[in-house]
């Protein structure tokens, strides 16, 4: 049995991709006989829990905080401080008694209070990365203050002097190795869908103003690091040049959400517009669609892997990816999905962001043509294997998915 102390930001059921990871591999990790304390952050309610679960126990320990205002750096600067303190407090008691010490890069620059504490207290660290920082922040200036390389370069140091790094993709590690990490201390460790799509999952209604066209979805966070601007090109094209057989289904929340909502009505385009689903709607959500849109601009390559992506492929809905070949997304979508439903367009190519859309309308509409098997056959996964380092936390071979819609 290990003693396992795991701190993250948002607990479900506030919506963030890293805890609900978190969540869901600290049952595992207790079901097989581990002893887990997970500490996070609640936007309700502060809460201790005991739960037996397997051979295990699963120690829920929930933060009231308030949601950060990222539109503001230096009040975000302010929460993450204050956050990070009352986190490392919350957990003082267990980061004594733990063998091993896990966090992730959610919120971010734990590893300023924590590694420096394993050091002391001669403690097992693991840093999950899921965003890198300051480098995101670096990429989103441009033009970078001293101070700014000054606290980067602490950070670095901090970095490799962790026991171990585990990272979500072959573009982090490739960045964690050029920046001086050890190559022994870095490990593969993929994440996965945090739903389960089933043959029985049911798809959620297509709104009206969506109907009878080709729905392509985005859903989660825009922010920095989402390019929309060649997409919402490729979009305007196809509707005034093109067969204006496809529509954009909006589930977004971030920094950028709203501007990418205006760029859309702005060139008179169709769109539905909603926000986070509840976790139980999840899986449904991901179904409802003939094709999942995922961004990312050039310079964010290797900083932040879109966790959509895993819920994106186990949907085996059609995939349309504005971004680099180099990074961890058009990896896992080439080698998971049809060839045949997975389009990469590089940023700035409006026209080939029309030529998939239209692509997109083509399969939705021989799918709905041809029936239910046709869509079935579709949706059959492409044999391939992600290696032997992510049977750690492995993407699921094979699903069951339901038909698409008629």
């Amino acid at each position: 049995m290990t003693v396992l102390l795991y701190i993250v930001d948002w607990l479900p059921p506030d919506y963030g991709a890293v805890g609900q990871y978190a969540l869901q591999e600290s049952r595992d990790r207790a079901a097989r006989g581990d002893d887990v304390v997970l500490v996070g952050l609640s936007s309700s309610a502060g809460s201790s829990d005991v739960q037996d679960v397997g051979r295990g126990h699963l120690t829920l320990i929930r933060i009231r905080c308030r949601p950060v205002d990222k539109g503001n750096l230096r009040r975000r600067a302010w929460w993450t401080l204050k956050t990070d303190l009352r986190l490392v407090w919350a957990a003082r008691r267990h980061l004594r008694t733990a063998e091993e010490v896990l966090f992730t890069g959610s919120p971010p620059f734990l590893e300023h209070l924590l590694t420096p504490l394993s050091l002391l207290l001669g403690t097992r660290l693991t840093f999950r990365l899921s965003d890198f920082h300051p480098e995101c922040l670096m990429a989103h200036l441009g033009r970078i203050p001293w101070w700014l390389r000054l606290f980067h370069a602490l950070t670095l140091r901090w970095r490799r002097t962790v026991t171990r790094i585990e990272v979500l993709g072959e573009d982090q590690r490739r960045l964690l190795a050029a920046q001086g990490v050890a190559d022994g201390r870095i490990v593969l460790r993929r994440s996965r869908s945090p739903v389960e799509v089933a043959s029985h999952t049911p798809p959620l209604p297509i709104p009206t103003e969506l109907a009878g066209r080709a729905v392509v979805l985005y859903s989660g966070a825009v922010t920095h690091a989402h390019e929309y601007e060649t997409f919402v090109e490729g979009y305007r094209l196809h509707h005034h040049e093109g067969s204006a057989r496809a529509a954009l289904w909006l589930n977004a929340t971030g920094v950028r959400a709203d501007a990418f909502e205006r760029a859309v009505r702005e060139a008179g385009l169709p769109l539905h517009r909603t926000s986070a689903v509840p976790i139980d709607q999840l899986a449904s959500l991901l179904i409802t669609p003939d094709a999942h849109l995922i961004t990312l601009r050039d310079a964010y390559v290797g900083l932040c892997v879109p966790s959509k992506v895993y819920g994106c492929i186990e949907s085996r809905r059609d995939v349309l990816y504005v971004g680099s070949r180099q990074s961890e997304v058009h990896l896992l979508c080439d080698r998971h999905l049809d060839p045949r439903g997975y389009f990469r367009v590089d940023i700035g190519d409006g026209r080939g962001v029309a030529r998939a859309l239209e692509a997109v309308a083509d399969r939705a509409a021989a799918g709905a043509l041809a029936g239910p098997r046709a869509s079935a056959a579709r949706s059959a996964p492409k044999a391939a294997s992600l290696g032997r380092a992510d049977e750690l936390l492995p993407l699921r071979a094979t699903i069951s998915s339901p038909a698409r819609r008629a």
